[in-house]
């Protein structure tokens, strides 16, 4: 079992910047690809970032290549999200998510919701105009 939870979230105006962490528990998840995403109000959950276990491999929404960075500690299980100029339309609660199912070890980081198989609760990104 691995738990997964998110901090960082919270209201900043466009252009600004905010750091998510997710840091996991119950067991590593280092070897694992890790990912982000988020849902907007009446909007599916979209992914935003994921990044292979040993951080070589990382991939990006097109909404914000660029703009954000995904990161992995894996001597403290943790993730990150660098989120820079940020704008309006990046406002949603952001969720972490470990992809340990069969075939993932050491894999790429999958851009498909169902192929993550732990999330954590979530956090609010609210940027004004």
């Amino acid at each position: 079992q691995v738990q997964l939870v998110e901090s960082g979230g919270g209201l900043v105006q466009a252009g600004g910047s905010l750091r998510l962490s997710c840091a996991a528990s119950g067991r590593t998840v280092s070897p694992y690809p890790m990912g982000w995403f988020r849902q907007a109000p009446g909007k599916e959950r979209e992914f935003v970032a994921g990044i292979r276990w040993g951080g070589g491999v990382t991939k990006y929404a097109d909404s914000v290549k660029d703009r954000f960075t995904i990161s992995r500690d894996n001597a403290k299980n943790t993730v990150h999200l660098q989120m820079n100029n940020l704008k309006p339309e990046d406002t949603a609660v952001y969720y972490c998510a470990a992809s340990t199912g069969p075939g993932a070890r050491w894999g790429a980081p999958p851009m498909g919701q169902a192929e993550y198989d732990y999330w954590g609760q979530g956090t609010q990104v609210t940027v004004s105009s």
